[in-house]
């Protein structure tokens, strides 16, 4: 009993879940980074191959926000119904 209360003191646990803790928070600021990084970029303007404007690069962020304020981030579509709670 003796060895596992030194291999295990209080010290050593907290110095475990401090660097366990400094590690996973590590991962996730460099994943969270890396996807911010990649994300794809938003056009200025899409046209046609006349030169009509279709949409601008706001459009594109106004429908985003609508879609999010709808919940369509949350429906998923594990069985495809994410599209019919909240369509694009």
């Amino acid at each position: 009993m003796s060895g596992f209360r030194t291999t295990f003191s209080v010290k050593r646990l907290w110095i475990m879940l401090s660097l366990g803790m400094a590690v996973m928070f590590g991962a996730l600021l460099f994943i969270g980074w890396e996807i911010y990084r990649e994300a794809p970029p938003i056009p200025e303007t899409v046209q046609t191959t006349s030169g009509e404007t279709l949409y601008t690069g706001d459009d594109i962020v106004t429908g985003q926000q609508v879609w999010q304020s709808i919940g369509g981030m949350q429906q998923g579509s594990i069985w495809g119904h994410g599209g019919y709670l909240a369509p694009d």
